[in-house]
């Protein structure tokens, strides 16, 4: 059974037109919350809880979902004041059991084979293991240099013709994630994953799932096409 972490604490300022007042996951495309569709996602798979990181407006993300969606239990790590995306997931981690867990970005979808990503994770004993997008002619990402599985470096933002890119999508060993002593509000970005890159610890496994970033307001615009219409859940 797999625990999965969901940043879902984003104010969504780039879509304050087009989404006032509400946290960036709950943003609606085609009559439901953003965040539906990621916990639709989850359903096909053995989770035995999902904890949201949550901060910003969080009251409507637990009125919306409650304490358990579709059989999943839901737990809450409200942060009182912003810890950053780091943070925010090492106070969620704390409500965490296992030894590994899943965390993904609240404001993404890729819907990727998690039980693969878990799989190629511990069989690797790796600290962090990175879902990773392959892409062509892209400028609005990093691009992330992976050699043999392991992540040797995250690059700025510029044109790349044909590279990787971060999918918002990890594995995490919480052992490892605790014993790095982080301060209380940090970056996952700045201060964990580009600081472990090349050291080996970092392993990126690549996928070819659709990727959809809501946080940019041309992808927002086009979430509608390509999520579909929900359909109506079995019993």
């Amino acid at each position: 059974m797999m625990e999965v972490v969901i940043l879902a604490g984003g104010m969504g300022t780039r879509l304050h037109e087009a989404v006032p007042d509400l946290p960036k996951p709950m943003a609606l495309v085609n009559g439901k919350p953003f965040l539906w569709y990621i916990l639709s996602w989850l359903t096909e798979y053995p989770v035995s809880k999902v904890i949201l990181s949550t901060g910003y407006k969080h009251e409507s993300i637990i009125s919306y979902f409650g304490d358990s969606f579709e059989g999943i239990p839901v737990e809450y790590a409200i942060e009182k004041e912003p810890l950053g995306t780091g943070g925010g997931l090492m106070f969620a981690a704390g409500k965490a059991s296992g030894s590994d867990f899943i965390v993904i970005n609240g404001d993404t979808y890729f819907p990727i084979n998690l039980t693969e990503l878990y799989s190629f994770h511990t069989g690797h004993s790796a600290f962090i293991t990175v879902a990773l997008k392959k892409m062509k002619d892209f400028s609005r990402y990093g691009a992330v240099e992976c050699t043999d599985g392991k992540i040797i470096q995250f690059h700025e933002k510029k044109f790349c013709h044909d590279g990787f890119i971060n999918g918002g999508i990890y594995v995490m060993n919480r052992n490892m994630l605790i014993s790095r002593h982080l301060p209380e509000i940090f970056s996952l970005e700045k201060d964990v994953l580009e600081k472990s890159a090349g050291t080996g610890d970092l392993n990126g496994m690549v996928f070819t799932e659709p990727f959809l970033d809501i946080g940019i307001p041309e992808e927002y615009q086009r979430a509608g096409t390509i999520l579909g219409i929900p359909k109506k859940k079995r019993k």
